[in-house]
């Protein structure tokens, strides 16, 4: 599947966000892995989340997923997953197949209206996690987020672009 090159680009840019500056005074993030959401092994009162996950909360993490693709993609955020998952909101409605550890990744404030394009693949990424039950304007339940930095598509857009004078000397 062929994306557009704007819409592949905006992901790349996402995906580029992970890696970060070289050099920073800032502490590295945490690594999180979906295995690490929930104690195992399970119990008789269910999922529970582990404390690896609860001690991440608030803090700058890294995750290694993939991005759900969605029939309808909604703007300012889209859902990592620890495997392949494919929506079809027309067919299934409200029942659908994410996992229970799927992590709503959102946009900065500024970006809200903004839509992602599905990138195939695993994508790494980088914000800062709030875990606890969240309630959207549509009434979704999400247990994790990640807030991605602000500016982060934008500042790393400049970079991706060529710059067409700079094989020219002046």
């Amino acid at each position: 599947m062929r994306l557009a090159r704007q819409a592949a680009l905006s992901i790349a840019v996402v995906c580029a966000i992970a890696a970060g500056p070289a050099v920073s005074a800032e502490p590295a993030p945490m690594d999180l892995k979906f295995s690490q959401f929930f104690k195992t092994p399970i119990g008789p009162a269910g999922l529970e989340l582990s404390e690896a996950l609860r001690g991440a909360d608030g803090r700058e993490v890294r995750l290694v997923g993939y991005m759900v693709a969605q029939e309808d993609a909604k703007p300012g955020r889209f859902w990592l997953t620890p495997r392949p998952v494919r929506m079809s909101e027309h067919a299934d409605g409200e029942a659908d197949d994410l996992p229970a550890a799927t992590v709503t990744v959102l946009l900065d404030p500024a970006q809200r209206d903004r839509l992602i394009a599905h990138r195939e693949g695993l994508v790494v990424l980088t914000g800062q996690l709030s875990v606890g039950r969240f309630e959207d304007e549509a009434g979704r339940v999400s247990w994790v987020r990640l807030q991605l930095p602000a500016g982060a598509l934008e500042a790393r857009a400049a970079a991706a672009k060529p710059d067409a004078g700079s094989s020219h000397k002046h």
